[in-house]
């Protein structure tokens, strides 16, 4: 079978390049030449080739050209970059040489501006004396400015002051306000109402609630005069929480540092039922002191049923402390009293299973946890 289909396509091929005869005449003589069918086949292979050999050369050629004119395109567009670059920086540089050389009076014009920024800092600063830790959190505010030194010396010593201390004060005093905020929170109070009672300090800083106004009675730039209200309205909050802090009972009553018995449902000790509990339960031996927990006035020194021997302490604003099962009193009725103050002996009058003090926070008519209140004060010692 493979024999016949070769000599079926060596027939095709015949047919293709049939047998040819080609006479040459020259000089009077006729020449014969007989081109046979594998002669023209060779022929035909000769010519496909050299055809294909073109063909590939060419193509690698195109290539070649094509590769070396995108490389030449990257090396002109980096060229152009880096000439723009250079010409921008030379740009600069020339306007810079010119603004040196023809505005000396400017740049002691911005000096100046600059250390007016000192006015408005030592400003802020008067907000921050007498608040805990102001001091040691704060560098100094003068200037570290000598009369020989030149106007560019000048600018940058007193900016680097001028960053080193609003930064210093903006943290001090958001770290503070924020944690004062946060003790009002646990004590279930709206931090906001008792910042609002203390809005007359600070004085023009916070008054002008619009930084282009501050920034022109400051004769400051506005973005520095916003930092300085934004510091200084932190630290009139501070202010403001820590004086109305002082007036509530965040303080602990006595010096035991554990509870017998917490505020809420419990196991009444006398019918071993679940009762509620409206105070806290702090065990005392006999006669241990009771102190105030807020400055107010004594409203009530008596027996009141189930508490035994009880003072009571109104501290304003709705706030009233009640101290129970005491032994003796130390106040009397209408007397003032202050932070820390002895009220009373702790004891085991009225209703109590053994000496110890129940203590309960009202406001407004209302009893409150008491455990609010001591956390309240543990944040607000550690804002301070």
């Amino acid at each position: 079978m493979s024999i016949a289909r070769l000599k079926r396509l060596w027939r095709s091929v015949e047919d293709l390049f049939p047998e040819r005869h080609l006479y040459v005449r020259s000089g009077g003589e006729m020449r014969g030449y007989v081109l046979s069918t594998s002669k023209q086949l060779m022929g035909a292979g000769l010519v496909a080739f050299a055809a294909l050999w073109m063909g590939i050369s060419t193509a690698y050629m195109l290539i070649g050209a094509l590769s070396v004119s995108t490389q030449d395109q990257h090396i002109i567009k980096l060229r152009a970059y880096y000439e723009r670059l250079g010409a921008d920086r030379q740009a600069r540089l020339n306007s810079a040489v010119a603004q040196l050389n023809d505005s000396d009076n400017n740049i002691d014009d911005l000096a100046a501006s600059v250390e007016k920024r000192h006015a408005a800092l030592s400003m802020l600063l008067t907000d921050f004396k007498g608040v805990p830790g102001a001091a040691m959190a704060l560098p100094p505010a003068k200037p570290r400015l000598l009369a020989n030194n030149s106007p560019v010396q000048r600018i940058q010593s007193t900016k680097l002051d001028q960053e080193q201390l609003i930064d210093a004060a903006e943290t001090f005093a958001k770290t503070r306000a924020e944690r004062l905020r946060l003790a009002f929170r646990l004590a279930g109070l709206n931090a906001g109402s008792y910042e609002s009672r203390g809005s007359s300090l600070g004085g023009p800083l916070i008054e002008a609630k619009d930084p282009r106004a501050l920034a022109a009675v400051l004769d400051v730039d506005e973005s520095f005069a916003s930092r300085i209200q934004r510091a200084s309205s932190d630290m009139s909050a501070i202010k403001s929480l820590n004086n109305a802090a002082a007036d509530l009972p965040f303080a602990r009553p006595t010096s035991a540092p554990e509870l017998s018995s917490s505020y809420g449902i419990r196991l009444d000790p006398f019918t071993h039922r679940p009762a509620f509990h409206s105070g806290l339960d702090f065990p005392a031996s006999m006669f241990s002191p009771i102190y105030s927990t807020a400055p107010g006035v004594v409203s009530f020194t008596g027996v009141r049923a189930g508490y035994g021997n009880t003072v009571e302490v109104d501290h304003g604003d709705g706030f009233k402390t009640r101290y129970a099962h005491l032994s003796a009193f130390a106040v009397h009725l209408g007397q003032h009293v202050a932070l820390g103050q002895r009220l009373a002996s702790s004891g085991s009058t009225g209703r109590s299973t053994g000496p110890h003090l129940h203590y309960e926070v009202w406001s407004n008519g209302r009893v409150q946890n008491p455990n609010r209140f001591l956390r309240a004060g543990e944040y607000v010692q550690q804002a301070n």
